[in-house]
């Protein structure tokens, strides 16, 4: 349907922020995964997340894109949730990278006990009034056992992934899962728009996965993978806002074309813009 090339260079650039250009490398370890080279130092990366279209760390709708990704945020959560409990309501759960809390607060109004844990100043600012004491600080995460972890695009932003994905889930009781909502650079989004697909976001999202590197990090750390289920709003999403980097005049009509085919492309290949990996521990 659209013409696709192949990535230019393997080079990427932080459209929101800086302009500044970084490469994607294939991982030496990981099957199927890029990395975000040169990475920024742990000490420089809060600069990056700097910018008032960073949108997922507020509430507004004060622009089109704003109001749009809180529509979609508003299905995505009751999605999410539908997700969590598909196997068995859990009792305890945490939300890593909770963002404005929103997620956490649907947990709680649903009878789960429920805990956040945020990094971002700004999302956090959002997030106490909603969740309270329940948004925990980083020492506490630990300390506490849970039925369910969640990490809502989060995993890709964490420099030492393996290492928190190991600590993670010592915190799950027997049975316990874990779930991983992750960006798909196998999709057919991604290769349409190579260099500007926007679900790159570098150098924030440090790591891209896919399929294969998800069923290599499953087994590395002793998890079963239940379902994969799609994100299908996230390819319409990224389309919009690719054919924003690429200053497209009419982005805004070719945008939904390319999401449904990306969504349509996927029905058979299983490689949507998004998925959502859910893994029981063994």
């Amino acid at each position: 349907m659209f013409h696709v090339e192949q990535l230019k260079n393997n080079q990427v650039k932080d459209f929101l922020v800086t302009g500044e250009k970084f490469s994607l490398v294939i991982d030496d370890e990981v099957p199927g995964m890029l990395r975000t080279m040169p990475r920024p130092f742990s000490t420089e990366l809060d600069k990056y997340y700097d910018s008032k279209e960073y949108i997922s760390h507020t509430d507004g709708e004060n622009s089109f894109f704003e109001i749009l990704y809180q529509r979609v945020k508003k299905y995505n959560l009751a999605y999410k949730k539908n997700i969590v409990f598909s196997t068995q309501k859990p009792k305890t759960a945490l939300d890593y990278g909770c963002g404005t809390g929103d997620f956490v607060e649907l947990l709680l109004n649903n009878g789960v006990q429920a805990f956040g844990y945020e990094p971002n100043s700004n999302a956090v600012r959002l997030a106490k009034p909603k969740i309270g004491d329940n948004l925990l600080i980083e020492s506490e995460v630990f300390t506490k056992k849970y039925d369910v972890i969640t990490l809502w695009h989060v995993l890709e932003h964490i420099p030492n992934y393996d290492l928190i994905l190991s600590e993670l889930l010592k915190c799950l009781n027997p049975g316990g899962r874990i779930i991983l909502a992750l960006p798909n650079h196998k999709s057919y989004d991604a290769y349409f728009y190579k260099n500007y697909w926007a679900a790159y976001d570098a150098p924030r999202h440090l790591w891209h996965f896919s399929p294969t590197s998800i069923k290599y990090l499953a087994k590395k750390f002793g998890m079963i993978i239940e379902q994969v289920k799609p994100m299908y709003f996230d390819a319409f999403y990224v389309s919009l806002l690719s054919e924003k980097y690429k200053q497209n005049t009419f982005g805004i009509l070719r945008a939904p074309l390319v999401a449904m085919y990306s969504n349509f492309k996927a029905m058979f290949t299983k490689q949507y813009s998004s998925l959502i990996y859910v893994m029981k521990k063994k």
